[in-house]
C-alpha cells in the first residue's frame, strides 16, 4: 500500500498575534498624520476619554482621544462639526477595530489660525509670560477701574451695568479701542500702554463679547500679550464665552469666563464691603475694650505696689543699717581668721628653720677631712697608673717586634698563626719593628 506524504502545515497564528501584527504594521506604515472629516457618534466617557467617529461622504473611521490629550482642547467637540485630527493609525486589538488615536484636534477652516495660536502660546509659555509668579493680586478696594474695549461693544454695557450694581461709588475710565478687524491689536496695545502711563486706575478690565476664532484673533497678538505682561496695573480679562481661550487671557493676571464675570472680579460688592467694615468695627471695639480693661487692671496692681517717698526712705535706711552691721561683723571675723592663720604659720616656720651653728661646724669638719684625704688618694691613683703602664708595655706588639720577631700576613690581611694553611708559592707580607718585606713560601713545614 502506497502512502502519500502531506506537506508540513504552515505556522498557525492566534487571533491576538494576528491583531498585534496588523497593529504594528499600521503604526509603522503610517506616521502621525492629519485627517479631516465630520464628527459623529460623539461620547465623553466618565474616564474623560473622547470616543467618536470621523466620516465623510463615503467612509468613516472610529477615533479615540485620551484624557491627557483632550484636556488641551479649549472648545467642546460635538456631532456635526467638521474637524481636522492629528492622529496615529492603529488597531484596537480587543475588538479588532481599525481606529485613530487622536493627539490633537482643531476645527476645520480655522486650522492655520489655530496652528499660529499654538505656536505663539508655546513660545510665550517658554519665555515665562504665563508663570503664576508674575501674576499681580487684585486690590481689595480699588479707587478706580479702567476698561479697555470698544465703545460699541455689547460687553461694555454688561460690564458697566455689573459695576454699577456691585459698587456705584467706584469711578470708571474707558480706554476705547477696536476689538476686531485690522489694526485692532495695535489699538488694544496702545490703550493698555496709555492706561499704564496715566496711572489713573487700580485694576484694568480687557473685555469683548464672544465670536469665532477670527473674531477674537486680535487678542492672540504677540505685541498685545507683551503689553499686558509689562502693564504695572493688574489686568482682568473677560473675552468671549467660557469655552473661548486667547493668548491675552493666558498672560493676564486674572481670567474671567465672561465680561460680566470680569466686572465681578474687579469690583467688590459694596454690600460685602459694608459687612466686612461692620465686622472690622465690631472687632476693633472688642479689642479696644479688652485693651482698656487690661490696662485698668494693671493700673490697680501698680497702685497697690506704690509707696510714699518717706516709707521708701525709711525702708532704704533700715536696709543700709542692716548692711553696715553685717559688714562690720564680717570684717571682724575675717581679721580674727587672718591673725590665727599668721600665728600658725609663724610656729611652723620656727619649727622648720635649721641650726646654722651646727651646720657651719659640720662644714669645717668635712673640709679638714677633704684636705687630708686628697693627697692620699692622689698617691694611690699614681701607683695604679704606673702599674698599668708597665703591664701595657709588656703587652705591646711593637715591643715583641723589637726583640727580633715578625708578623706574617696573607694577601687578604689575615695573620698567619700556623704553617698548616700555607701553600708553596703563596706571597706573605712580613712586618718588623721597623719596616717590612714581601716573601714567598717555598715549602711549608
Amino acid at each position: 500500500m502506497t502512502r502519500v506524504s502531506s506537506p508540513l502545515p504552515a505556522e498557525i497564528l492566534t487571533v491576538s498575534a494576528l491583531a498585534r501584527s496588523v497593529r504594528d504594521l499600521l503604526e509603522h506604515r503610517f506616521p502621525l498624520l492629519w485627517v479631516a472629516g465630520e464628527i459623529s457618534n460623539f461620547m465623553r466617557a466618565r474616564s474623560g476619554h473622547l470616543y467618536f467617529s470621523l466620516k465623510d461622504e463615503t467612509a468613516q473611521v472610529r477615533c479615540v482621544m485620551f484624557r491627557n490629550r483632550c484636556q488641551y482642547l479649549d472648545w467642546e467637540p460635538r456631532d456635526g462639526l467638521r474637524v481636522e485630527v492629528r492622529a496615529l493609525v492603529t488597531l484596537y486589538e480587543a475588538r479588532g477595530d481599525f481606529q485613530l488615536n487622536a493627539e490633537t484636534m482643531r476645527r476645520a477652516g480655522a486650522g492655520a489660525l489655530f496652528e499660529a495660536f499654538l505656536r505663539l502660546r508655546d513660545k510665550l509659555d517658554k519665555e515665562g509670560l504665563f508663570d503664576a509668579a508674575h501674576k499681580k493680586a487684585l486690590p481689595v478696594s480699588p479707587r478706580c477701574i479702567g476698561i479697555v474695549t470698544s465703545l460699541q461693544a455689547a460687553a461694555l454695557r454688561d460690564v458697566l451695568t455689573t459695576l454699577a450694581r456691585r459698587n456705584p461709588s467706584i469711578p470708571v475710565i474707558i480706554y476705547p479701542a477696536q476689538v476686531q478687524g485690522e489694526g485692532a491689536a495695535r489699538q488694544l496695545e496702545a490703550a493698555i500702554a496709555a492706561a499704564a502711563k496715566r496711572d489713573e486706575c487700580d485694576v484694568l478690565i480687557l473685555c469683548r463679547g464672544g465670536g469665532s476664532i477670527e473674531d477674537l484673533w486680535a487678542f492672540n497678538d504677540e505685541g498685545l500679550a507683551r503689553a499686558i505682561y509689562a502693564c504695572p496695573i493688574p489686568v482682568v480679562t473677560g473675552i468671549g464665552h467660557e469655552t473661548d481661550f486667547t493668548i491675552a487671557e493666558f498672560v493676564a493676571d486674572w481670567r474671567a469666563p465672561t465680561p460680566t464675570a470680569a466686572a465681578e472680579l474687579a469690583a467688590p460688592a459694596r454690600a460685602e464691603l459694608i459687612a466686612v467694615l461692620r465686622q472690622l468695627g465690631q472687632s476693633l471695639q472688642r479689642q479696644m475694650r479688652f485693651a482698656l480693661e487690661a490696662r485698668a487692671q494693671r493700673l490697680d496692681t501698680m497702685t497697690g505696689r506704690l509707696q510714699s517717698p518717706a516709707e521708701r526712705l525709711d525702708a532704704s535706711s533700715a536696709r543700709v543699717a542692716a548692711a553696715r552691721t553685717r559688714l562690720t561683723a564680717a570684717f571682724a571675723h575675717c581679721r580674727r581668721n587672718a591673725e590665727r592663720r599668721l600665728e600658725h604659720s609663724a610656729r611652723r616656720l620656727a619649727t622648720a628653720m635649721p641650726n646654722l651653728g651646727m651646720l657651719q661646724q659640720r662644714v669645717a669638719q668635712l673640709e679638714i677631712s677633704l684636705k687630708r684625704a686628697t693627697p692620699q688618694r692622689l698617691g694611690a691613683v699614681a701607683e695604679d697608673l704606673a702599674r698599668l703602664t708597665l703591664a701595657l708595655a709588656h703587652l705591646n706588639p711593637a715591643a715583641v717586634l723589637e726583640r727580633g720577631y715578625a708578623i706574617a700576613r696573607r694577601a687578604d690581611g689575615s695573620v698567619v698563626r700556623s704553617s698548616a694553611g700555607l701553600h708553596a708559592g703563596e706571597a706573605l707580607e712580613l712586618s718588623f719593628a721597623r719596616g717590612g718585606a714581601t716573601v714567598s713560601v717555598e715549602k711549608p713545614h
